[in-house]
Parts: structure tokens; sequence; C-alpha cells
């Protein structure tokens, strides 16, 4: 009755690709392996990064996190439990902590730069006395000396 229950027994490939379909699609690049910061599990690579940095995004975060926390938490206890003392203080808390967490980020910022003024400032320091050195070795410098005698 049905074509298809004669030859092919009703069954029809469904999700499978033929050998055309194979042949014309591209191969699918593999991605690079990529280390990641925490290898063996032990945080080994956290030793890689300086102190005041670490400290700073570890602060940092847990001020964001309280700040998202409260401001979102702040309103909803406020509208839809009512606590017209407690909503808004989880708000102002959550806002607090949020600039509490721009003040730990820009104080972090000057700690840089800081630094880095005072590499730069011994650099030029180091490139004044290299140029000093220079100067008085080219005051000793005497061209009849490594002329040969005629």
């Amino acid at each position: 009755m049905f074509s298809l229950d004669e030859d092919d027994e009703g069954e029809i490939s469904v999700g499978e690709s033929s050998d055309a379909e194979r042949e014309m699609t591209p191969e699918v690049p593999k991605a690079p392996s990529v280390k990641t910061f925490d290898d063996g599990g032990d945080f080994e690579g956290a030793s890689d990064v300086d102190r005041g940095t670490l400290r700073a995004f570890v602060v940092a975060v847990v001020y964001a996190n309280a700040a998202v926390l409260l401001v979102a938490l702040g309103p909803m206890v406020w509208f839809f439990e009512g606590w017209s003392r407690v909503g808004p203080a989880l708000l102002v808390g959550g806002l607090l902590a949020g600039v509490r967490t721009y003040q730990t980020y820009r104080a972090w910022e000057r700690s840089r730069d800081e630094v880095d003024e005072d590499a730069e400032a011994e650099a030029d320091a180091e490139d004044a006395e290299a140029e000093e050195n220079a100067e008085t070795d080219e005051d000793d410098f005497d061209p009849d000396a490594t002329r040969p005698e005629a």
C-alpha cells in the first residue's frame, strides 16, 4: 500500500548526513588550549599577582556583591513586605557599598600610579647617571693615543 513499506521497510534517515553533505561540510576548527588561573587547584598562580592588587580585587568584589544584593533586596522588601524601615536601610547600605567599591578601586589606581612614577623617576636618574658617565668617558678620550706612530 505504501511505497516506503515495501522498499525501505518504513525507515527514513532523519538527522543523518548523506555522503554528499559530509563531503561539502567544512571541517570544524579546534579551539586552542587555554591555561586557566587555577590549573592545579591550589591557587599556585596567585603568587604571581601583586599582594596589593590581589587584596584590592578581593575587597572590591566583596563590596560590589554586597552592593548588588542590597540595592536589589532593599526596594523589594520595602514594596512587597511593607517594611518601611528595613527596605530603605538596605537600599542605603547597598549604595554605600557601591561607593566603597569605587573608593577601593580609586585607591588601588592611585597606588599603581605612584609605583609607576617612582619607577619612572628611578629610570630617569639611571639615564642621567649613564649620560654623565658617557660624557666623562668622552672627555678622557685622546684621539692621538689611538693612532699608530708613523
